[in-house]
């Protein structure tokens, strides 16, 4: 179990509290906005209501204790900035920051993020694919270059083995997982006979994934 500090109870931050909790970690909650603390309380372990660029203020949260700070911050990138720059300078272990533009995860990484992540931008990405393509069931970003789709078998490999589609030898793609009304299958041999009752979880560079299954 890790012990999370969450800055920011806006839509995102809420949001990322449940999941938190979810998972099963423990979370310190801290917003300026009083309603929102109420909101976001049967979520964490524990919230106050506070100024995050108050330096006294988290200095008495005891920053080092955290496993990780994650900044949440939306509306306010002074603010974000701010709060970013004390968590790492107050001993913050791994300190996790929101950007809306690339503007702002250059600034944020300049001064004390670890990483920076822009919710928008890549639910902007998953939809733009997931909805231009009409066999892409779901798609998961990795790093830039390579990625993780769900496919759904194409026609003309309906009848055919693993090893007779060989995708791996022709585009480097590596397929991890084949799923089947919702039960995934990771035993992937290459005799297994592909069908249209399928889908399959495959996992390569992106530009090699959207050439092979012409998204």
């Amino acid at each position: 179990m890790k012990s999370i500090l969450l800055v920011g109870l806006g839509n995102f931050g809420n949001l990322v509290a449940r999941q938190i909790h979810e998972i099963g970690h423990q979370v310190m909650a801290i917003d300026k906005d009083e309603e929102r603390i109420n909101h976001v309380l049967p979520y964490v372990t524990n919230a106050m209501i506070g100024d995050s660029t108050d330096e006294d203020f988290l200095s008495s949260l005891g920053i080092n204790n955290y496993d990780v700070c994650i900044v949440t911050i939306g509306n306010d990138f002074q603010s974000s900035l701010e709060t970013t720059s004390l968590l790492k300078e107050l001993g913050g272990k791994c300190v996790v920051a929101r950007a809306e533009r690339e503007v702002q995860a250059k600034f944020l990484l300049r001064n004390g993020a670890d990483e920076v992540v822009n919710p928008e931008m890549q639910m902007a990405r998953w939809t733009a694919i997931r909805f231009t393509a009409d066999h892409i069931l779901d798609y998961i970003n990795l790093d830039g270059c390579h990625a993780i789709f769900e496919v759904e078998i194409p026609e003309q490999w309906v009848g055919k083995t693993v090893d007779q589609i060989d995708i791996r030898k022709k585009y480097g793609i590596n397929i991890m997982a084949i799923k089947i009304g919702g039960s995934i299958n990771l035993a992937i041999t290459p005799d297994l006979v592909l069908d249209n009752t399928m889908s399959m979880m495959v996992l390569g560079e992106a530009k090699a994934i959207q050439k092979c299954f012409h998204i």
